[in-house]
């Protein structure tokens, strides 16, 4: 497609398929968070158990088992879903409209299709990061409440995500997500399976711009919903906030504060 073409407004989707695609994105927002809070309460009781143990001088670290990676995998899935399937939402709209401009039909597809790619990234990275949880776990590195245990850990986990938000690589994949038609028509692929493969590219420039962000959780808190929330929203912000390269910079600069911080006070 050329330049010229690229350039003329995409058509507005019809009614009825803007209503299909947002309720969907909707209903899978809705049940990941209604996971989430049901699992935190399930946590909760199980922590409480824990630290109950400690404090009798009883063990309470064990090596996880097969299931105990499928559970945290499957935690860490749903959590992806929940915090980036929202700040999604308008490529994936923007993907049903370049459907629509090139004669297609069946936009909702369209747009279910490109999903499935975008979060097949997100996925992915949940293994990754369960594998991460699994090693921290083992290495008696992380508390019951699923955060680091040493500060020296949590502070070198904080500077190493504070220093990314400011690399060229963050500033790249973040111009990409705020501004990804460009990107989008010209990696064009026609059918569902093209449309896949198109998710998982911007997924890709997606992972790129927030993994680090994700990072943070095992500062924090794994399932410290309140936090999980707060990177959601800032995820959001980051993709469409007038000055979302200021505030990245911002909040990079902040966490290698308190990163540094927090190594410190412990010397």
């Amino acid at each position: 497609m050329t330049k010229e073409a690229r350039r003329l407004p995409l058509p507005h989707l019809p009614g009825r398929d803007r209503l299909i695609i947002l309720l969907c994105i909707a209903a899978l927002t809705i049940l990941a968070w209604a996971y989430l809070a049901r699992l935190d309460r399930q946590m909760s009781a199980a922590m409480a158990d824990e630290l109950a143990m400690a404090e009798m001088g009883m063990a309470t670290t064990m090596p996880w088992t097969a299931a105990d990676v499928l559970y945290t995998f499957a935690m860490w899935a749903v959590m992806m879903v929940g915090m980036m399937t929202p700040s999604a939402a308008p490529v994936v709209l923007l993907a049903a409209r370049a459907r629509a401009s090139r004669g297609g039909r069946r936009l909702p597809a369209t747009a279910l299709a490109f999903g499935v790619g975008y979060l097949a990234v997100w996925v992915g990275f949940s293994a990754v990061a369960a594998l991460a949880q699994w090693a921290l776990h083992d290495g008696a590195l992380l508390s019951p409440a699923m955060a680091a245990a040493s500060p020296f850990v949590g502070g070198a986990i904080l500077v190493g995500a504070g220093s990314y938000q400011v690399t060229p690589l963050k500033g790249a994949c973040l111009i990409h997500c705020r501004s990804p038609l460009d990107v989008l028509m010209a990696h064009w692929r026609d059918g569902l399976i093209g449309a896949v493969r198109m998710g998982a590219h911007h997924g890709a420039y997606c992972l790129g711009c927030c993994w680090a962000l994700m990072a943070v959780l095992f500062v924090v808190g794994v399932m410290n919903l309140v936090w999980v929330a707060s990177l959601a929203i800032f995820v959001l912000l980051e993709k469409s906030a007038p000055a979302a390269a200021g505030v990245s910079r911002i909040a990079g600069a902040g966490m290698m504060i308190a990163g540094l911080i927090m190594i410190a006070w412990h010397l």
